[in-house]
């Protein structure tokens, strides 16, 4: 039995739809999530629902009756990263008490000297799961993910088809941007073909791209031209400030690009290729698919 948790998520969908495309049938797949009727459209396909939530390891133990493998998709806690950290060591107990044979984790790529990054603490956390799973003595992968290409236009911004104008303080650094999708199918993978215990897998792309090639790409795709700016990190507040974004998200917006700019993200890998059996979809790709 192959569980997924965080299910009714966008990766953890995607992982269950290329676990059934890869052949597996839906009566060994069982999915975790929180609310049952959320869960409506997977149980329609005959995949076992099991309701359980990260906080709460009782229900995690009994979710975890007879499974052999455990897909832990990491948390996306909105309160503090600390926060994330202790769903994922009540997920590794259950595991341990559950008796299950192969625990498979998400994690994000991290190069050394990580804890002065500007990502410091999302970093840290993931660092502390990883070695929690190692200690547990579990049998595991970790699958090491690079920031997703949906982020994009997230900070390219909704109003750049019509500013021709990217402003965001990564300045030179580059990232190697995955796409969501890819990553499950890689997941998928991992949890249908042997030889992956005790493994750590680094699934970014093969190629790390710039903020200046992406406004290029931007500007083939929509015919006019864009332009990168990348204003020092308190003028880029300032301007987001003016014009009323929430302080929850210029701060998100800053640790992401300052991450950039620091080259934390520029981890370049064919892992991602040789699980997909092709090249993983390029920036100019995605780019050409979002603003077409």
């Amino acid at each position: 039995m192959i569980l997924v948790t965080g299910a009714t998520g966008q990766y953890g969908t995607k992982v269950l739809e290329h676990l059934l495309h890869k052949g597996i049938e839906a009566q060994h797949i069982s999915a975790l999530v929180r609310d049952a009727a959320k869960g409506q459209t997977l149980q329609d396909q005959g995949i076992e629902l099991r309701v359980g939530d990260y906080a709460d390891v009782d229900a995690l133990i009994q979710a975890f009756q007879g499974v052999d493998t455990l897909l832990l998709v990491s948390s996306n806690d909105r309160g503090a990263v600390e926060n994330r950290t202790v769903h994922h060591l009540n997920v590794i107990h259950a595991a341990k008490v559950a008796q299950v044979k192969h625990l498979v984790y998400t994690s994000f790529v991290t190069k050394p000297a990580f804890q002065h990054a500007a990502i410091a603490d999302f970093l840290t956390s993931h660092a502390q799961t990883e070695q929690a799973i190692k200690d547990s003595g579990l049998p595991y992968t970790i699958l090491q993910h690079g920031i997703y290409l949906e982020m994009i236009p997230i900070f390219a911004g909704g109003q750049v088809a019509e500013t021709g104008i990217i402003l965001f303080p990564a300045q030179e650094g580059k990232a190697s941007w995955v796409l969501r999708a890819e990553l499950a199918e890689a997941a998928a993978h991992v949890l249908t073909t042997k030889g992956h215990k005790n493994q750590t897998y680094v699934l970014a792309n093969t190629e790390a791209t710039s903020f200046q090639a992406i406004a290029k790409d931007l500007s083939g795709s929509l015919g006019k031209d864009v332009r990168y700016q990348s204003p020092p990190v308190e003028e880029f507040q300032a301007i987001l400030q003016q014009v009323g974004v929430p302080e929850m998200y210029i701060g998100m917006f800053t640790m992401w690009a300052s991450a950039v700019a620091q080259g934390m993200l520029e981890v370049e890998d064919a892992t991602l290729a040789t699980f997909l059996g092709r090249q993983p979809t390029t920036t100019a790709q995605f780019i050409k698919q979002v603003y077409n």
